[in-house]
């Protein structure tokens, strides 16, 4: 059974896993599926074309927005900012929303930015405060703004 904190406000028709914490001013909209054993930090929100796996982290501070997919083991730090919309204007929308996907093991450091549309690889790391234009390859580890690739890890 899932831990949720009553100032939490979960919709009825969102998905949440076995042995997954749920923590104070979380917002999870309705269609939103989170896998088992996660953990959903203090005001975060989560928009419901998003899909989380098992073992995920979520710290503090993070929005997912629609097209979202975070796959298993994947760790996101305080205030992480994930986007959507490549052209953001007021009151004028995309057809479709660009989300950004996350392989499973990656991690993504406190005040890392990604822009919409991409992929981190597996196993990735994004420093904290990096600012991801592109794809970033498995096993890769980014840092700066742009962010550039600083060096491979191991798959060991």
């Amino acid at each position: 059974m899932a831990s949720i904190h009553p100032s939490a406000d979960i919709a009825a028709e969102s998905t949440i896993g076995e042995g997954t914490r749920v923590w104070q001013f979380v917002v999870i909209l309705r269609g939103a599926r989170i896998g088992g054993n996660c953990n959903i930090c203090a005001h975060s929100l989560i928009e419901g074309d998003v899909v989380i796996g098992n073992n995920v982290t979520i710290k503090s501070g993070v929005f997912l927005w629609d097209g979202t997919r975070i796959e298993d083991d994947v760790f996101i730090g305080p205030n992480a900012t994930f986007t959507n919309d490549p052209m953001p204007r007021s009151k004028v929308y995309p057809d479709a929303f660009s989300g950004i996907t996350v392989r499973r093991g990656a991690s993504i450091g406190a005040n890392a930015t990604l822009l919409p549309g991409i992929t981190i690889g597996e196993h990735a790391m994004v420093g904290a405060g990096a600012v991801v234009t592109k794809d970033v390859d498995e096993y890769s580890v980014v840092v700066g703004n742009p962010a550039r690739v600083v060096r491979k890890l191991s798959d060991d």
